[in-house]
């Protein structure tokens, strides 16, 4: 695998998924499943007045609720058939992580209740099958998957907290660890990124767009204080995920360590037929096993309704 920039790769990644699965709204058009920004409020928790904080639902740039099925256009050997012993190719690892991976043992995992391991978060966007999207709470993303039986939540950070990078990994790092089935998953800490087309002129995600107009000499409506229509948003749901039981990366045993971090990056984007696209950006990082990050992106098609979910059990082979 070629190293490459982890930022690169993701940007390039949104440009070809929306090449390929969607056509560009006109410029400063607001895409499909994406709200226009609300007026700002003033700031709250830290002695602002006015309206209570946001929450996480409140704020999302786009609604990545409802019923998903997963469209594998890569990896097929690797992800609709469970990969040989020993077929490791396009991912990192050392030769630590070959030594473990050469004594995979499917039935060894089912004796030992181990038979989920590909069904951690390291591997579980990649194992085909469908997701329902829901919000628990207003400030709580939930996952499932049918493939599996997994469920995933996604915890946001409360309203005025710093959602940097670094403080978001200090974040995970300090959650509690998991107990039961649900450590398959870890704890995921969540954030809006949120992308102002006119701030940022990138076409790429969704248009440059215009900033309101100034306000005019004679104080006209075209450019009177609190006319100026609200300014598009778009942005990404951003997942840091620690704490998890180790599992696979693969099927066929390509392995993960407890103390990995997963990041993950979800875009949703619209084709000119109007199919609805959910793009997955996953990258795996763990000191122990990986020579450096394991970067996949995984599309998710989205369907009217649940009709076609099916929950099956963890499969060890």
């Amino acid at each position: 695998m070629i190293p490459m920039n982890a930022l690169a790769f993701r940007v390039a990644v949104v440009a070809c998924s929306i090449a390929t699965f969607s056509s560009l709204p006109a410029r400063g058009q607001v895409p499909a499943g994406q709200a226009p920004a609300a007026p700002a409020q003033p700031a709250q928790g830290r002695g602002g007045r006015g309206q209570p904080p946001q929450t996480a639902q409140a704020q999302a740039p786009s609604d990545l609720t409802g019923w998903w099925v997963s469209v594998v256009t890569e990896d097929w050997r690797w992800r609709m058939v469970t990969p040989a012993k020993g077929d490791f190719a396009s991912v990192p690892i050392n030769e630590e992580a070959r030594r473990v991976a050469d004594t995979w043992d499917p039935a060894k995992d089912e004796r030992e209740g181990n038979a989920c391991k590909a069904y951690g978060v390291g591997g579980i966007m990649r194992v085909p099958g469908r997701l329902h999207i829901t919000w628990q709470d207003e400030n709580t993303l939930k996952i499932e998957t049918d493939a599996g039986t997994q469920t995933r939540l996604l915890h946001f950070a409360p309203s005025g907290e710093s959602t940097a990078d670094v403080a978001l990994g200090l974040r995970a790092a300090a959650a509690p660890t998991p107990t039961g089935e649900q450590g398959w998953q870890g704890y995921s800490v969540a954030t809006w990124e949120i992308l102002n087309p006119p701030a940022r002129g990138n076409p790429l995600l969704g248009g440059a767009g215009t900033a309101p107009p100034a306000a005019g000499a004679d104080g006209g409506a075209r450019g009177r204080a609190g006319n100026a229509p609200p300014v598009p948003r778009y942005g990404s749901l951003k997942v840091v995920t620690t704490k998890m039981k180790p599992g696979y990366l693969r099927k066929n045993g390509v392995p993960y360590t407890e103390n990995a971090t997963v990041s993950e990056y979800f875009d949703r984007h619209k084709e000119s037929n109007d199919e609805q696209w959910l793009t997955v950006t996953t990258l795996v990082e763990d000191p122990k096993y990986l020579n450096q990050p394991f970067i996949t992106s995984s599309h998710f098609k989205k369907e009217p309704d649940g009709s076609k979910w099916r929950p099956t059990p963890c499969a060890a082979r």
